[in-house]
């Protein structure tokens, strides 16, 4: 309870019983350290030589990773500075779609090296404004080391692929995955003005246990999750027209009560067969369309599915907006809200319409599309838990590709940017002068936290690396000497084919920065608790009552 005292000594309350309140340093130390707990979680997961975590929700599902934004999601948070950490995590994964354990291991550091300037009596705003002129001049050092990319260079788009699967553990897969990754982001590429856009949304990733990661396959086309609607219905069609409708296949029930009064027998079997001649009205209007395949948002009456069959179209219901959308864009067709309206230009067109059973269910395959705006992949593993992570590894893949196509600069990796910004910084901080210079200079130590940690996971010798980088670092293309992990030493990271997107370093320092600076700026905390449900006996009995 927080309360001010009068000067005759009488406590005047403030908050409410119950509110909890930390404040200055106290406050500050507390959030500081919930939020390095969290960075220290996922240090352990970063590079090649990384380790996965097991996580067991309270379901008792299990999830193995080291990919740190599913970490993060999975893990219940408590802390409101931990989940300010978990917010960097999910905004690096929403913007650029990798660098979640960078971003969030570099804002735990920068916090590490704040501390220790605020021990020295350093005000937080001077080292909140010391990282934020850092930040400035890292963002224009990264892109004045960025290597442009020709985007028809296959040969660097795979080597940015498989660099960010390089810590997911799908082995000798990696390759293939690469090359199912770039070949689906150049398909659904759209050129905006003068801008080329990849929206990875428009990529379906379906995935099936069964077979190996080899047998994962790109569809030039969409996946339809669904089955065959009836058993006479064909299975499989060539040079499929395809209907798409945002509308019910049945009779429309009346949105009021109606009464029909039938008097005799024979009204009865009228009103039963004008409803029949209805639905063979509206299954008569899909085949004068030339349509041969049919996906409904909605239901199809069971009549209907007679009458369809009988016409040798294939029909599915129920498909989800979102598919509906992607066979739109996949077979240039047109979703139509009333079927009065349908007309043979508005169809789609594929090569082939399947159904297929793939492990125990059916789906139905629409590919051999001619230019598809949309495209599926199909991600097979043996086990649960490789499919779940080929998934991670693929969504990486993709995300890295389009991040190139979006913005097409390249950085190598293996802590070679971070260390060469950090010198750099070091250089910086001399002309600002002052005390910001000292925040200055922790933001580049704080940076060398990336090459030091790769070589921690690898079991290297941290300090020999850091002392290796610095000295390759002051020669002429210094700044592309980053940490091979495999040999222990420091090589030339753009020539071995570890390269990464500029974004992705980029969007990491901005996170990175923000969450620190946000936290650094907290000096009070102030919680409401509340009571918790049920507490106190029952039925208004006194406390102290044990029985009821």
């Amino acid at each position: 309870m927080a309360y001010l005292t009068t000067q005759a000594g009488q406590p005047v309350l403030i908050l409410k019983e119950g509110t909890a309140r930390s404040r200055g340093t106290e406050a500050r130390r507390n959030n500081v350290m919930a939020a390095r707990v969290i960075a220290e979680v996922l240090r352990t997961t970063l590079g090649p030589r990384g380790m996965d975590k097991m996580l067991i929700d309270s379901l008792g599902d299990i999830t193995i990773t080291n990919d740190g934004a599913a970490i993060l999601d999975e893990i219940e948070v408590e802390h409101p500075a931990a989940k300010m950490m978990v917010e960097v995590a999910k905004t690096q994964d929403d913007m650029v779609g990798d660098g979640t354990t960078t971003a969030v291991v570099l804002a735990g550091e920068l916090l590490k090296k704040a501390e220790e300037l605020l021990d020295q009596n350093i005000h937080p705003t001077v080292v909140v404004g010391g990282y934020r002129k850092a930040s400035q001049r890292a963002i224009e050092a990264l892109d004045k080391m960025g290597i442009q990319v020709d985007l028809e260079d296959r040969a660097t788009l795979k080597k940015v692929a498989v660099t960010s699967m390089a810590s997911k553990a799908v082995g000798v897969a990696r390759e293939h995955l690469a090359e199912i990754a770039i070949d689906a982001v150049k398909q659904i590429v759209e050129q905006r003005g003068e801008k080329k856009i990849a929206d990875i949304d428009n990529i379906q990733v379906l995935k099936k246990e069964g077979k190996s990661l080899q047998d994962t396959q790109l569809i030039k086309g969409v996946i339809i999750d669904k089955e065959v609607i009836h058993a006479e219905m064909p299975k499989r069609i060539k040079k499929a027209k395809i209907a798409l409708l945002d509308c019910p296949f049945e009779v429309e029930k009346t949105e009021f009560n109606a009464e029909i009064r039938i008097r005799d027998p024979s009204q009865m079997q009228a009103f039963l067969d004008k409803e029949t001649r209805m639905l063979q009205e509206m299954v008569e209007k899909i085949k004068v369309s030339g349509a041969n395949v049919l996906f409904c948002q909605k239901g199809i009456d069971d009549v209907a599915q007679h009458f369809l069959a009988k016409n040798g179209i294939m029909a599915a219901r129920r498909v989800k907006q979102s598919d509906m959308e992607k066979l739109s864009r996949a077979t240039d067709g047109t979703i139509i809200t009333n079927l009065d309206d349908l007309n043979p230009r508005d169809l789609g067109k594929a090569g082939l319409a399947e159904e297929r059973k793939v492990g125990d269910d059916k789906m139905i395959f629409v590919e051999e599309c001619k230019h598809p705006r949309s495209v599926a992949i199909l991600i097979r593993a043996g086990l649960e838990r490789m499919v779940d992570e080929a998934e991670r590894a693929m969504n990486d893949a993709l995300s890295v590709v389009a991040d190139v196509v979006d913005y097409n600069k390249i950085v190598a990796g293996g802590g070679a940017v971070e260390s060469q910004i950090a010198k750099e910084l070091r250089e910086y901080a001399t002309k600002i002068g002052g005390r910001e210079q000292l925040a200055i200079e922790a933001f580049a130590d704080a940076l060398e936290i990336v090459p030091k940690t790769l070589a921690e996971n690898a079991g290297l010798e941290p300090i020999d690396i850091l002392v290796e980088l610095r000295s390759s670092h002051e020669k002429k293309d210094g700044y592309l000497m980053g940490v091979d992990v495999f040999s222990g030493k420091v090589i030339d990271m753009h020539k071995n084919g570890v390269i990464e997107p500029l974004r992705v370093k980029e969007q990491a320092v901005k996170s990175a920065t923000a969450v620190a600076s946000m936290i650094l700026r907290i000096d009070d905390v102030i919680a409401s608790t509340k009571p918790k449900e049920g507490k106190g006996p029952p039925g208004g009995m006194p406390e102290g009552e044990d029985e009821y």
